[in-house]
């Protein structure tokens, strides 16, 4: 039988997860082992997970040492995306994105609010590419978790998605001119 050329072959990705918490461990990090599970079943491999605590400068290292890591094609980080004083996930990752990906915070808003309605106001849930990695960051809720990968970024990360995804554009992000 000939190959279908509309049909396209799963492309994993190695994808690393960082759980941003002062009080969670190995052992009460529900949110980070979630994405971890959706993540492998869906075929894509764990490039690394660190829990790091609520630092800009240490979640700037953990997320920069990805990027620069030519093997780790996205980076997903859940929690320190609301409004309190130590929620400063967006701060700390956004200055390393090259570009920021806007539709993504607006979606993720969107889509939760279907589910916890208006309290996805408080939801700073943003993304972007730096160094041809594309990074999520997502609230530390496992719902919100779930509903970030399951409805957006699992889609997005699979190159069989139509019309189009980010799996696709990775061979040109870091092309100029």
């Amino acid at each position: 039988m000939p190959n279908n050329p509309n049909k396209r072959e799963f492309k994993p990705l190695n994808i690393a997860i960082m759980t941003v918490s002062d009080t969670r461990t190995e052992t009460t990090d529900t949110s980070g082992d979630t994405l971890v599970k959706l993540l492998t079943e869906a075929g894509h491999t764990l490039a690394e997970k660190r829990i790091v605590p609520d630092d800009i400068y240490r979640m700037r290292a953990a997320v920069s040492q990805w990027i620069a890591d030519g093997a780790i094609n996205a980076v997903i980080t859940t929690g320190g995306t609301g409004i309190t004083g130590r929620d400063t996930t967006p701060e700390a990752v956004a200055a390393l994105f090259d570009k920021q990906i806007d539709g993504f915070g607006e979606l993720f808003r969107a889509v939760s609010y279907e589910e916890i309605n208006t309290s996805t106001i408080q939801s700073r849930a943003v993304a972007g590419v730096a160094n041809a990695t594309f990074i999520f960051c997502l609230p530390g809720s496992t719902g919100a978790c779930r509903t970030g990968w399951g409805k957006l970024i699992s889609h997005q990360l699979d190159y069989r998605t139509r019309p189009c995804n980010l799996v696709e554009l990775m061979p040109r992000i870091l092309k100029k001119g």
